[in-house]
C-alpha cells in the first residue's frame, strides 16, 4: 500500500510541476508575443521613413539621424558594387590573358603549316618533279551528229559563212535515229 501511495505522490508532484511550467510558459508566449509585435512596429515604421513615408511626424533629430543611415547605407552599397565590378574586371582580364596565350599558340601552328606548304610548293617547281597524268581524265573526241541514221563525224569542223563554228552536239541520245 506505501509504494502504491509514493507512486501516486511522485505523479501528482510531476503533474502539479507541469501545470506550473505550462502557466509560466504561458506568461513567457504573452510576453514574448508583446515583444516581437513591437519589433514588428518598429521595423515597418522605420521602413516606412526609408521610403520617404511619414516624415512629418518625425523630429528634426531624427530626421537627421535617418539621413545619416541612409548616407551610411548608400556607401556600403557603392563600396559592394566597387568590389564585385574589380572582381569581374579581374576575372575578365585572366580570361583575356588566356585567350591572348591560345591566340600566340594557334599563330605559331598557322606559320609552321604555311612554312610547311611553302616547302613543298618549293619541291614542286623543282625540274626534276614529274607529274603523274595517269590520274587525269583523257580528252575526248567531239562528238558526232547524227541525222537519219548516218553518223558523219569531222576532224575539224567547217566554219560557215558567217565564221562561226556551227557543229551541233546532241542534247538527247535517240535511238530511232533522230534528233
Amino acid at each position: 500500500m506505501e509504494k502504491i501511495l509514493e507512486r501516486h505522490e511522485r505523479y501528482a508532484y510531476a503533474e502539479r510541476q507541469l501545470v506550473a511550467n505550462d502557466s509560466e510558459t504561458q506568461g513567457n508566449w504573452t510576453i514574448e508575443y508583446t515583444r516581437l509585435k513591437a519589433k514588428i512596429d518598429l521595423l515597418q515604421r522605420n521602413h516606412r521613413h526609408y521610403m520617404g513615408e511619414d516624415l512629418v511626424s518625425m523630429s528634426l533629430k531624427e530626421l537627421q539621424s535617418l539621413e545619416q543611415q541612409l548616407d551610411t547605407a548608400l556607401k556600403n552599397i557603392r563600396t559592394r558594387k566597387n568590389d564585385l565590378m574589380y572582381e569581374s574586371i579581374s576575372e575578365l582580364q585572366k580570361k583575356e590573358k588566356k585567350i591572348q596565350e591560345q591566340n600566340n599558340i594557334l599563330a605559331k601552328k598557322i606559320k609552321e603549316k604555311e612554312q610547311a606548304v611553302a616547302q613543298q610548293a618549293a619541291q614542286w617547281e623543282q625540274p626534276n618533279y614529274r607529274v603523274d597524268t595517269s590520274c587525269l581524265p583523257q580528252q575526248q573526241p567531239p562528238p558526232s551528229l547524227n541525222i537519219g541514221g548516218n553518223s558523219y563525224h569531222q576532224e575539224a569542223p567547217e566554219l560557215g559563212r558567217n565564221g562561226l563554228d556551227l557543229t551541233l552536239e546532241p542534247l538527247y541520245s535517240c535511238h530511232l535515229g533522230c534528233f
